[in-house]
């Protein structure tokens, strides 16, 4: 009853105008002559935080400015107010009292006085929380984190002059202009607020910048950033790949919608893994040694690819929904699958013809996830539509059982299988004289220009393929998006001429992925995951594991009486599959030690696709380079 009441209150205030819904119809304040200015004195940055001062135009009387909540490319709610300390307001040189909305907790209020035409606002950005974003030797700017700005405005229409004081000797990547420098202070041209969030900046003193490719006066570069000098010693032969991510992605949409791309790199244990699309760069952030070893290229050398290809695909082909006139609007998710799912498989698909990864190896990496898909609980009661429609708190889930509640990665790695499919029924159709490809160049007309926006619904994405090849895609999307489809989409795999077994030798992404980031990848045999020290991670739902009520959070201490490390654990599931005698475990749960018996006796399993004789090889000439003959 309490909790029907307090919505009825909401709606009665919100139906007096109580609680403004954010839009975009203010009056502009801080125009091209007239532009807010921001200081980032990052000078401080190796200890974990910045100083930022703005000055925000303003006219007297009450006035609101906010600290953006709804961020582009995390596709949620993300602004991170608790980076927000020491706010002060002052006006002339005297303080102002400003106080927080009670109800929208981004908004701030003060008054302005008679007279007064700018407000200086000032404040603390912490920049390890709850992210981190800085090292002593490496640093992470998204302007979104470090500003405020004129509540209800249109970011197209209002301009921003930002500068950064570097810290001494440092180094600076970004894509936005610079106006001049003066020592370790760079000023920027003044520019809309949207572009100047669109333009993260990378600093560190240890740093490298590359050359990519160039065409006139259009460049794209690797800026890197690392934690130790070692770390940008870069092998040449991962270097020549990179440099194909261009030509390779030209050829693929046909298009180019950037003039300056600069690929943004940050190199540190530290700083946690991430990927980040804006129009002319990426915010990237590895492992130490993700340019130096070769097994993170085979495990995610789509990170800068994936990135690179949201230039097209999500910066200027936007869906409708998702695109909004500021920060305080809410964005709505549900063509993710579009967005982020035909991201996947495009991101992956420039990373093998670019030869990050051999093409060959694709078929491996495509049995790994459709494998990953096909056992996975949460696909039998879930739609994709509902993932992807809950993005903005998926992203943000945490907690155990992620197989059974799913997570905001599976549109992505449901996205590839999908689209995928769609490649391999327009080339079946048209016996390979037509392709996805054929249909991203339609999606990306016009051919070239700078940073714009053109936003689609799902029936336009239904008619650009229906201008490829005749098809009920309509009803496909239906099957696949917006109903419970228990298994992955199958097709594709007998279309391609391959089809899915399992062997005990071991998938080569697997076993990558197993000593990189320190897993016992047992998810098809006793059917639970496990981590570092031995923490169980995920349980299957209905496999020997749960059955026999193992739970996640669980540690194993010791398996058939020896202590647990991966290979004793391999060494018994091969023993168990002769003896037939159930696996012993002993673990460990709150303080509590249990003995729990698991009946699996199928010995090692591990995903492949192998050929169906006779069939053409589509997946070899999906993957093939196609800029370079």
């Amino acid at each position: 009853m309490l909790a029907v009441a307090s919505l009825g209150l909401c709606a009665a205030a919100n139906a007096a105008g109580l609680i403004p819904e954010p839009n975009a119809n203010a009056v502009v304040y801080a125009t091209k002559a007239n532009p807010e200015t921001l200081v980032l004195d990052a000078r401080t940055a190796g200890r974990g935080f910045m100083t930022s001062t703005m000055s925000i135009p303003v006219v007297p009387g009450p006035f609101t400015f906010v600290y953006p909540q709804w961020i582009p490319g995390e596709h949620g709610p993300t602004g991170p107010l608790a980076d927000i300390s020491q706010l002060k307001v002052s006006a002339d040189g005297k303080p102002l009292t400003w106080r927080r909305d009670k109800v929208d907790m981004y908004a701030f209020h003060v008054e302005v006085p008679q007279g007064v035409t700018s407000i200086k606002v000032r404040f603390t950005v912490l920049m390890n929380s709850p992210d981190v974003m800085s090292t002593p030797n490496v640093g992470v700017v998204n302007w979104n984190r470090v500003l405020f700005y004129q509540n209800n405005i249109n970011y197209h229409n209002y301009y921003i002059k930002a500068s950064i004081i570097l810290p001494k000797g440092w180094g600076f990547g970004t894509a936005l202009t610079t106006a001049s420098r003066e020592g370790e202070r760079v000023n920027f041209a003044e520019e809309p607020l949207t572009y100047l969030v669109d333009s993260p900046l990378d600093m560190g003193r240890y740093y490298k910048k590359v050359l990519l490719w160039h065409e006139g006066t259009a460049h794209q570069w690797l800026d890197m950033f690392a934690d130790a000098p070692q770390e940008l010693d870069v092998p040449a032969k991962i270097l020549d790949a990179y440099k194909n991510m261009t030509p390779e992605a030209l050829a693929l949409y046909g298009s180019r919608h950037w003039y300056n791309y600069h690929s943004l790199l940050a190199l540190s244990n530290k700083i946690g893994f991430q990927g980040i699309e804006h129009h002319q760069s990426s915010d990237d952030r590895a492992p130490a040694d993700f340019m130096t070893n070769p097994k993170w290229q085979l495990v995610a050398g789509d990170l800068l690819t994936h990135e690179f290809s949201h230039s097209w695909n999500g910066k200027y082909r936007r869906p409708w929904d998702l695109t909004t006139d500021n920060y305080q609007i809410p964005q709505r998710t549900d063509l993710l699958w579009v967005y982020e799912g035909m991201n996947q498989y495009l991101g992956d698909l420039l990373s093998f013809r670019a030869g990050i990864r051999k093409p060959s190896e694709y078929p491996q990496y495509l049995a790994m996830i459709y494998s990953q898909m096909a056992t996975e609980p949460g696909r039998d009661t879930e739609p994709l539509i509902d993932l992807t429609t809950a993005a903005p708190f998926l992203y943000e889930a945490r907690g155990e059982y992620p197989s059974i509640r799913r997570t905001a990665g599976d549109f992505y790695t449901e996205g590839e299988l999908l689209w995928l499919d769609v490649d391999t029924i327009i080339r079946t159709k048209t016996h390979d004289r037509k392709s996805l490809d054929t249909f991203l160049h339609l999606y990306s007309e016009p051919k070239f220009t700078g940073p714009i926006t053109k936003t689609y619904t799902r029936a336009d994405i239904e008619h650009l393929l229906n201008e490829v090849v005749p098809y009920n895609w309509h009803a496909f999307f239906q099957r696949h998006v917006y109903e419970v489809a228990k298994l992955p989409p199958t097709g594709e795999l007998r279309r391609s001429g391959w089809r899915l077994v399992y062997t005990a030798k071991p998938n080569p992404f697997i076993q990558a992925r197993e000593e990189l980031m320190h897993m016992n990848y047992q998810w098809l045999t006793y059917g639970f995951n496990i981590g570092k020290g031995g923490k169980l991670l995920d349980v299957r739902e209905g496999s020997p594991a749960w059955t026999a009520a193992m739970v996640p959070g669980m540690k194993i201490e010791s398996v058939d009486g020896q202590g647990y490390t991966p290979g004793v654990l391999k060494y018994v599931l091969v023993q168990a599959e002769h003896t037939h005698q159930p696996t012993t475990f002993i673990v460990s749960q709150d303080g509590w030690f249990h003995t729990i018996k698991v009946s699996y006796f199928g010995g090692p399993r591990y995903p492949h696709l192998v050929r169906i004789p006779g069939t053409p090889n589509l997946l070899a000439r999906i993957m093939a380079p196609h800029a370079r003959h």
